[in-house]
Formats: structure tokens, sequence, C-alpha cells
């Protein structure tokens, strides 16, 4: 538990899911890295005993056209084995651009909610995991070490048990390994 969230959280958190992972002999690290800074730590931690899956904001997150890795980043971390998966949040997307032109709220954005009250990291890592087994980037029925942030950086990591998003209540958070007191 960390004391306040973060970007000074990200090695003790990636450190904390590595050795994880190797305790519960889990083989897949799913990780939140718009920039491909949070991935490149994890590789750097990781090296190759864990199949690292980078998911990025969408393109446009950040204004029209924006794609927040730069394109340098997005293949060095390719070359380096990393999955990279650029596409729309799945507890977002059409629903949002409906909430902002007409109003109302829309079971996607309730349900990001309600995860937010565990914390913002905690809500990443269950939609980073969905989005990567959507994707068909890891396997369906193991369970995988998400590790997100509330902002830049990661500071929170759990051990989640992944459904789709056509299945979204079958998904399972066996275990938050770490995450800030306060967001």
């Amino acid at each position: 538990m960390w004391k306040t969230a973060g970007p000074e959280n990200t090695t003790a958190t990636l450190e904390t899911a590595v050795r994880r992972a190797a305790t519960e002999n889990i083989r897949w690290l799913v990780v939140a890295s718009n920039t491909g800074a949070t991935a490149r730590k994890a590789l750097e931690l990781a090296g190759d005993k864990l199949s690292i899956i980078c998911i990025t904001h969408h393109v446009g997150f950040q204004g029209p056209g924006i794609d927040e890795m730069p394109d340098e980043e997005r293949c060095y971390l390719s070359d380096q084995g990393v999955k990279i998966l650029t596409t729309t949040h799945v507890l977002a997307g059409v629903d949002r651009s409906v909430r902002t032109k007409f109003g109302g709220i829309y079971p996607p954005e309730i349900m990001a909610n309600a995860l937010r009250m565990l914390g913002q990291g905690v809500k990443v890592c269950v939609e980073i995991s969905i989005m990567a087994l959507d994707a068909g980037l890891i396997p369906y029925g193991e369970p995988i070490i998400a590790v997100g942030g509330s902002r830049s950086g990661a500071d929170t990591a759990a051990i989640i048990r992944p459904a789709h998003s056509n299945h979204v209540f079958d998904l399972k958070v066996e275990e938050i390994l770490c995450k800030p007191r306060t967001w």
C-alpha cells in the first residue's frame, strides 16, 4: 500500500508485480502505458520472464489525431517483444461521447465510477485486462497481473482473471497487490 498516488511508485509497483508473477507462476503482465515509459520499465524488470502487453490510450484521447506514444518508443517496445494495444477503452468509448453531447450516464461509466471507489488504478487494471483479452493478446481463463496508475506512472497492481467484455461480470479480481491510500 502506497501513501499517495503517482509515478514515484512505478518501480516499486512493477517490482511487486514481477515478484508475485514468479511466486504465483503467472506468465502475463498487462501494463497501462501511454508514452511507453512504464512498459519500458516493466521490460527492464521482467526481462524475458513475462509476456508483457502494453495498453495505451486510444489515438485522439489527448486531442484529435494525437497518439501519445512516440513511433520510436512503439518500435523499440515491439522489437523487444512487447505487444502493444491502442484502442478504445472498454469502460468509456461511445457511451462517453453520448454523455458529453446529450447528458446522462450509461452502464460502462457507472461501472468505471464504482471501480474508482477502490482507486483509479484498480479501475485501470480491470479495464486493461478486459481489453487485452478481447484483443486476443492474453489467453482466456488464465490469471494475469495488471498494472495501472492514477495519473501517470504505475501505482496499482492486481491479480485478475479477465473476462471478455460481453461477459464482464465473470471477471474476478483475485487480489489487489498494491495501491495508493489516496488518489
